[in-house]
Order: C-alpha cells, then sequence, then structure tokens
C-alpha cells in the first residue's frame, strides 16, 4: 500500500469511526446484553442487522400502502405496486445495472441460483434448454452450497459435465487454472465474490472476463459483497449475479437474480402461476414479459422495499467508507489472531474481505463458540454450507467472525481476549 493509497484509507477509515456512535443508534438490537455481557455480533456474513431507516420503509408500506401489486385499480393496490416497481429500480442501481439488464425479485441467493440453474437446464413448451448432453459446467471451488448443489443437479438433469475450478493449499484461485478447464463445450461459468467459508476475494473480474471470451454465462454469487463493495454490473463480465437482502443490512426472505435481459430471456420459469402469464386457455399458456415472467405469485413486496431502503443506508455511508473500515477491523482480527498459539486463519492474505476465518489446534469450534457466546460474542461455527471446501483445505469445521459497519475495534480486541480465554479453558 503506498503512502498516498494509505492516507487515504486512514482518512476513509476515520470518517466510519468518527460516526461509529451514531452508526449504532441505528441499530437497537445491538444494545442488549446477551449472558451477561454486553453483545458483541460478529455473524454479519449469516444475517445483518437491520438498521431503523429499514424498518420504518418497511413499516411505512405495512400501514400506508399495504396490497397486492399489478393488477388492482384502486388506490392502495397501485401504491403498492409503484413501491414494488420503485424498489426494483433502487436495487439495479444499487449493484450498477444498466438499461441492458433487468432485476427478478427472488427469496434469496439460494432461490436466485436455483432459478437460474434450473431455468437454463430446463426446456419449456418444446424448446431444448440451454443446457444439454455434452456441455460443461464450470464452478469455483469456493462456492457456498447454493452456488454448487444447484449444478450439480443442473449437469444431470441435462447431462452435461460439471467440472471444479479447485483453489491452491491456500485457498486462491488462479486465472490459469481457470483458462485450462475452459473450452469450446463450456457453458457456464459460477463463482463467488467472496467465499463465505474462508474470507478469499478471488480476482473474480478477470476470471469472468476470462470465461465469457470462451462464450461461457458468467454467473457470480455476490451475497457476501454487495453489503460493503460497489459492484458495478455495467463493467463486469458478467451475465447473472445473485444476492440477498439479509446480508446487506436488510430483512431475511427477499434476494435478487440480475443480468443482462437477453440472458435472462432465456430461463425457464422456475414457478409457474399467477402475474407471470400475458394470456391463458385451459391447454396452453403465453407467458409475461420479463421480469414478471420469472416472478409467479404474489412477491414480499414489503421485503422488496426494506431491501431497497438497506440498498441507500449502504449508499448513505459510502461503499468506500464501509470498506476501509472493514478491511481495518479484518487486519486487526488477522494480526491479533496469528499472534495466538495454535491458531490458523484461512485466507490471512486476503485484504478485502469482511469475513474471519480460523481453526484452533486441539479445539472444536462448536466448543469455541459456546464459549464465546457465554461473553456475548455471537460467532458462527461449522462448515458454513462449503463443506467441500474446507474438506479440500483439510481444516475441516471453522469458527468465523464476520464484520459490519457498526461492529468496533473494541469488539475485534474482546473476540481475541475470548479466544484467548477460549483455549485455556478447552487445554
Amino acid at each position: 500500500m503506498n503512502s498516498a493509497h494509505a492516507a487515504n484509507f486512514a482518512n476513509t477509515t476515520g470518517a466510519i469511526v468518527g460516526r461509529l456512535s451514531a452508526l449504532r443508534l441505528q441499530f437497537p438490537i445491538l444494545a442488549q446484553p446477551v449472558n451477561g455481557q454486553p453483545l458483541v455480533y460478529l455473524d454479519n456474513a449469516a444475517t445483518t442487522q437491520i438498521p431503523l431507516t429499514v424498518l420504518d420503509a418497511m413499516r411505512e408500506f405495512e400501514t400506508r400502502a399495504r396490497a397486492n401489486i399489478h393488477r388492482g385499480v384502486h388506490t392502495l393496490s397501485q401504491r403498492a405496486t409503484d413501491a414494488f416497481e420503485d424498489a426494483r429500480e433502487t436495487v439495479k442501481r444499487h449493484v450498477g445495472a444498466a438499461g441492458a439488464h433487468e432485476l427478478v425479485f427472488t427469496s434469496g441467493t439460494t432461490e436466485a441460483l436455483n432459478m437460474l440453474a434450473q431455468g437454463i437446464s430446463t426446456g419449456l413448451d418444446g424448446h431444448a434448454a440451454v443446457l444439454g448432453a455434452g456441455d460443461e459446467i464450470i464452478v469455483s471451488g469456493l462456492e457456498h452450497h447454493a452456488n454448487l448443489v444447484p449444478w450439480q443437479q443442473a449437469a444431470r438433469r441435462s447431462g452435461a459435465t460439471l467440472r471444479i475450478l479447485l483453489p491452491d493449499a491456500q485457498g486462491r484461485l488462479h486465472e490459469d487454472a481457470l483458462a485450462r478447464l475452459l473450452s469450446p463445450r463450456t457453458r457456464v461459468f459460477a463463482l463467488t465474490a467472496c467465499s463465505n467459508a474462508s474470507g478469499e476475494r478471488p480476482p473474480y473480474e478477470a476470471m469472468l472476463a476470462l470465461a465469457q471470451k470462451a462464450d461461457a454465462l458468467t454467473v457470480l454469487d455476490a451475497a457476501q459483497a454487495v453489503g460493503h463493495s460497489a459492484m458495478q454490473l455495467d463493467t463486469l463480465a458478467c451475465d447473472f449475479m445473485a444476492f440477498s437482502a439479509h446480508k446487506m443490512y436488510g430483512p431475511m426472505g427477499i434476494g435478487a437474480l440480475v443480468g443482462r435481459r437477453a440472458a435472462m430471456e432465456r430461463l425457464t420459469p422456475l414457478r409457474f402461476g399467477g402475474d407471470m402469464v400475458q394470456s391463458v386457455s385451459f391447454q396452453r399458456a403465453v407467458f409475461a414479459q420479463l421480469p414478471a415472467r420469472l416472478e409467479g405469485g404474489t412477491p414480499n413486496v414489503s421485503g422488496a422495499v426494506g431491501m431497497a431502503a438497506a440498498a441507500s443506508f449502504i449508499e448513505a455511508v459510502g461503499f468506500k467508507a464501509i470498506e476501509a473500515h472493514l478491511t481495518d477491523l479484518r487486519q486487526h482480527a488477522v494480526r491479533g489472531l496469528r499472534q495466538i498459539e495454535g491458531v490458523t486463519v484461512l485466507s490471512a492474505q486476503t485484504e478485502m474481505s469482511a469475513i474471519v476465518s480460523f481453526v484452533v489446534q486441539g479445539a472444536h469450534p462448536h466448543d469455541i463458540g459456546t464459549l464465546l457466546d457465554a461473553r456475548g460474542i455471537a460467532v458462527r461455527t461449522g462448515h458454513h454450507c462449503a463443506q467441500p471446501l474446507l474438506e479440500h483445505l483439510g481444516t475441516g469445521p471453522t469458527t468465523r467472525a464476520s464484520l459490519a459497519v457498526y461492529n468496533t475495534h473494541e469488539e475485534v480486541a474482546q473476540l481475541l481476549s475470548g479466544v484467548a480465554h477460549a483455549i485455556e479453558v478447552l487445554r
């Protein structure tokens, strides 16, 4: 890091630190004690907390505009429709989606990736699926099960071959390894923007571009990135991006699949029913245009409103300030953990990540997590829905601390003290 960059980094980090007290007031859940201790919430990779501005936006919808959308001519239905479609545009802007993109609301990243994998491996009305026998799907070895298992099923359904881009012993992915896997038969390349299990941030920009040059459909699981990194979809070689609101200070049960409209048009709907049809007879249906064609059923309108409010919250704080703050906190945690005997930190070299995953020699992560919880410190333990990755790295289950905009250096210090105490108890 050169001196000019370091100075800018310090100034940006200071911008968050100076506002932390006010920011934390937006999250009243953090003020409660847990097990008689102040809550230190470090499970943000699983679910971030919701600020009052998001709760207020959802409450405003539920108390002023709650109604079903699109088909009603009455005032509340029109208000709800406007709120839903405004939310769509706000979230699209948040990830840098341009005019060539479309966004479909889902229940979260998992549904979005299932919609995609099933949508390109299933035909519709006599038309062949995008994927077929002899095709190849490449999935990185860093993936959450939600970006692996759907592709396993898509391969079985279509007769395609699934290939895995394995990371090296340090958990890093390399472009040259991807280049060796790509072939004229590659139809899909699926990659995470940040591993939820290790915190590794792969060079996804370059890898997506490499795969797109090979004429593969490119898929980015951005669940662990949209809460703190500016995802400019219009500058990425990315056909599809999936993410969830509850990992970006929004409500649970809402997420999105956003991508190039031409690519989205190729998807067979995951759900068939109301609002995704243009006309229906007893024998056949004519399906609606995007995005309605992929949004069958009554949507989570309140969730969409909350997701948009969460995007606005992040933008008000500022991506650069959030990234700098989280980078600073992670470096603090990594340095401290590596000084504790017997602790190994995964992907310690990664700079831009909000996840610190580690193992302790001779101690099970569940025991570490239980002893930390006794001190009011919330972390996640286990395989983190990425069992193949952790088995490949030879670590087994890990303890994972994950950071958010409201976390502090004091809380990182409490984590370090708690881990050291837990190791003393367990040994």
